[in-house]
């Protein structure tokens, strides 16, 4: 069983990365083979409409042609069993880093007939970690789960099923002194970074639990 996780935050130790550390560990009780990768560390670029992925007889068919660190990361995802993406939620949608990763995996395995089929070879289990600074009340006001919902219905379409957890009211600084942040409230975003995100936490790690009982 292998669980591949990717970190889409430019943060190695904060709150996306610390969260899928938790979610490699849920996965770990279950006898899982974990791998966390930073999207930051390596060196690709969105989709270029290229369509040899769609050419027919192509030797690209089903496949991105691109040449880039995502060739080797798409091999892996194809040996695996479950994926779970995290990113921060940028101006309502994921990070730049994350959606050049989504592009490039989704596009190649998704095919232009009228039953909107999958060259994905099996189905494997998908989840996503969002996080933001932004409290839960403003990201149903402000539509930032619905638009990540548009990319699950796809991710679910391709590989076969997805789920996700939000964590909001995330600490962006250690310090708030140090920075203009006067929208926020220091002694109320550590409190509830104290008595929350250790729960949130358990939450991701529940979420790694979920993504390789089910695959399994």
């Amino acid at each position: 069983m292998k669980l591949l996780a990717f970190n889409g935050s430019p943060r190695k130790k904060w709150n996306t990365a610390t969260l899928l550390e938790h979610a490699c560990k849920g996965a770990g009780t279950k006898g899982a083979d974990t791998e966390l990768i930073h999207l930051y560390d390596l060196d690709y670029k969105g989709c270029i409409s290229c369509f040899s992925c769609k050419r027919i007889g192509g030797k690209s068919y089903g496949h991105c042609a691109q040449k880039d660190d995502l060739m080797t990361v798409f091999k892996k995802i194809e040996a695996a069993d479950a994926i779970l993406i995290g990113s921060p939620i940028y101006y309502s949608v994921t990070t730049g880093e994350t959606r050049c990763f989504l592009e490039r995996l989704m596009f190649q395995y998704s095919v232009y007939d009228k039953e909107r089929s999958t060259l994905f070879g099996t189905k494997i289990r998908t989840g996503f970690i969002y996080t933001a600074g932004a409290k839960e009340e403003m990201v149903r006001e402000m539509g930032f789960d619905r638009n990540t919902q548009l990319t699950e219905m796809a991710m679910a379409r391709i590989f076969g099923s997805c789920e996700s957890i939000f964590v909001t009211d995330t600490l962006q600084f250690d310090d708030y002194s140090g920075y203009v942040s006067t929208l926020f409230d220091p002694e109320e975003k550590k409190k509830h970074r104290d008595e929350q995100f250790p729960k949130d936490c358990k939450k991701a790690y529940d979420l790694g639990v979920r993504l390789v009982q089910k695959a399994a």
